[in-house]
């Protein structure tokens, strides 16, 4: 990777994988960059997280390879296990879908939300010496045709040739771009998240299994439900989760602490092991899912904002892609910087959106059309096709190299964004903000 200095200054907002993997990849294409993030310190939060071949091969290509080997060291290995998909009530095993072949340049890895993060925070904080400021509550963003910026809740403006908005499904950068408030809706459903240690499934003969053989990765399909259930780091870690209807109308989507009576209502008549596996469950959460229309835009009016990954795009966990599609926006605007240079950042802010905004659109719909597949299940065409009820893993989604794509797409691409009028045939994803009907 040539090291060439291109002179563009790069801010991002946000240091969650998205705003992370941006500041690499912008690191890795020569820009000099920063990072401003609002928590005061690094916390290892969360449970499981996944991450697709697409976003593996991404990771490979950091430090030869070794960012890719501290991640798998704490990530669950399903290559003999599988996943094993049950009938919520009766808890027969109705598909046992094999693990795909692990191409050791783009592994799938899923793992704790926080100790992967951490390990991703270091390599761009400890070894790219990346300045990132913790603790830093963004008041404002602001531009002209010349520079980006954002002003600091003490007042500091920190100026940039971009901005990369990778501030979340929260974003405040957003308003700048749309502007308006964008306000998400009920997606209709929420998710009880939990992780724990095995100490007490393993002292239970009805749920001792999943810890003494390893990795193990089950779900349940119920009606309206599904229930996902690992163990991980050779069955040391447990952690489920569990998607049901929730109507509950909230701004965002957000997380309080779960009660396990409400899980063991949603259970009743379920397979006994699935509310054997909840009563081992210290604390859970409950996560209210929430989603956006497609965004009209993720660039604003003068082409130096960007948001990026939930900031532009919020994914449903059944796509399983969320974090993944936010490393490839990462990627994909680093290349497009490198190749436009400094006196084209408007230009290749809009060549980047012209290249993810399709492919995200797709992606988004996989969480969606997942979850129905299970939430709908023929029962019968199961009986005859178990296989239709595996988790789909589509080569388009984890075939896919954003960098190769950028490269290779850039230069047809720069063309039409700088000369739209040579392309009449082809429509441009807007810029700025857009007006909103009266």
């Amino acid at each position: 990777m040539s090291t060439i200095k291109t002179g563009i200054k790069v801010v991002v907002v946000g240091a969650g994988f998205g705003g992370l993997t941006a500041a690499i990849e912008c690191h890795r294409q020569g820009h000099d960059v920063e990072i401003y993030e609002n928590f005061p310190e690094l916390k290892t939060l969360g449970d499981i997280i996944s991450f697709g071949a697409n976003a593996g091969r991404i990771y490979h290509r950091w430090d030869n390879g070794k960012v890719v080997r501290r991640l798998k060291e704490l990530c669950i290995d399903l290559s003999s296990y599988g996943f094993r998909i049950h009938k919520w009530d009766t808890g027969e095993v109705v598909y046992h879908q094999p693990s795909p072949a692990q191409d050791p340049e783009a592994p799938v890895l899923n793992g704790h939300r926080g100790e992967l993060h951490e390990v991703v925070f270091n390599y761009a904080r400890d070894e790219l010496k990346i300045p990132i400021h913790l603790g830093q509550h963004v008041d404002q963003y602001f531009e002209d045709e010349e520079k980006a910026g954002i002003i600091l809740k003490n007042g500091e403006r920190v100026v940039a040739d971009v901005v990369i908005g990778a501030d979340g499904v929260r974003s405040k950068a957003r308003e700048l771009v749309l502007g308006y408030v964008d306000k998400p809706k009920s997606s209709g459903y929420a998710v009880w998240r939990a992780w724990f240690s095995n100490k007490d499934m393993i002292e239970d003969p009805r749920t001792r299994e999943f810890c003494i053989n390893g990795d193990t990765f089950n779900g349940w399909i119920g009606p309206d439900v599904h229930f996902l259930f690992s163990t991980i780091k050779g069955g040391k870690d447990c952690c489920w989760v569990l998607t049901h209807r929730d109507e509950h109308d909230i701004d965002e989507s957000w997380s309080f602490p779960g009660k396990l009576e409400d899980v063991y209502k949603v259970l009743e008549g379920w397979d006994p092991t699935c509310r054997a596996i909840v009563e081992k469950t210290p604390h859970l959460v409950d996560w209210k899912l929430v989603y956006r229309d497609p965004l009209p835009t993720w660039v604003s009016k003068h082409a130096r904002i960007l948001l990026l990954g939930d900031a532009a795009h919020p994914f449903l966990p059944t796509s399983a892609q969320g974090a993944t599609q936010a490393m490839e926006d990462g990627v994909t605007i680093a290349v497009c910087l490198k190749r436009a240079g400094k006196d084209n950042v408007p230009a290749a802010v809009r060549v980047h959106q012209e290249l993810r905004y399709e492919r995200v659109k797709a992606v988004q719909k996989t969480g969606e059309s997942t979850r129905d597949r299970w939430h709908k299940t023929d029962w019968e065409k199961v009986a005859k096709d178990p296989k239709s009820i595996e988790f789909p893993r589509e080569d388009w989604i984890h075939r896919f190299d954003a960098e190769k794509y950028a490269e290779e797409m850039f230069d047809e691409t720069f063309q039409k964004v700088k000369h739209p009028e040579k392309f009449k045939d082809d429509t441009l994803v807007p810029v700025g903000p857009i007006p909103i009907a009266a």
